[in-house]
C-alpha cells in the first residue's frame, strides 16, 4: 500500500501466498533478505508448517557462504521482521551455493516448493 492508500501488485499471481489471512509477495520479502549486507540472493516460496498453514520459506545465497548458521538464519528473520509486517517474515531459512535459474536469469521457484 502506498501513502495515498493504493495497493500495488508485485510478481506473478501463482507466486503469491496467502499468510494468516493476508497475501504476501514473495518479491517483496527477497528484496528485504537481499537488502542484508551478507544476503547474495534469496528467493521465497510457501510451505506448510506442523497446521497445515502457509508461511514463507526462503532459499538464501550469501555473499560469503562461510558465513553460514543457525545464528545468522535469526538474524536475518529478525532483520525482515524489522523491515515488513511480522506475519511475512520467512519462518524457515535454507542457505544454498546457488538457486535455480533460467537461461535468462529468473529464478525457478518451481524447483524449491516441497
Amino acid at each position: 500500500e502506498d501513502e495515498d492508500g493504493y495497493f500495488w501488485y508485485c510478481g506473478r499471481s501463482d507466486d503469491m501466498l496467502k499468510v494468516s489471512g493476508a497475501w504476501v509477495s514473495p518479491i517483496e520479502v527477497e528484496a528485504a533478505l537481499v537488502s542484508h549486507p551478507a544476503v547474495l540472493q534469496a528467493a521465497v516460496v510457501g510451505d506448510k508448517d506442523g497446521d497445515a498453514l502457509v508461511k514463507p520459506r526462503a532459499f538464501v545465497v550469501l555473499k560469503d557462504a562461510g558465513l553460514a548458521s543457525d545464528a545468522l538464519a535469526e538474524e536475518l528473520k529478525a532483520f525482515v521482521k524489522g523491515r515488513l509486517a511480522p506475519y511475512k517474515y520467512p519462518r524457515w531459512i535454507e542457505f544454498r551455493s546457488e538457486l535455480p535459474m533460467t537461461a535468462t536469469g529468473k529464478i525457478q521457484r518451481f524447483k524449491l516448493r516441497t
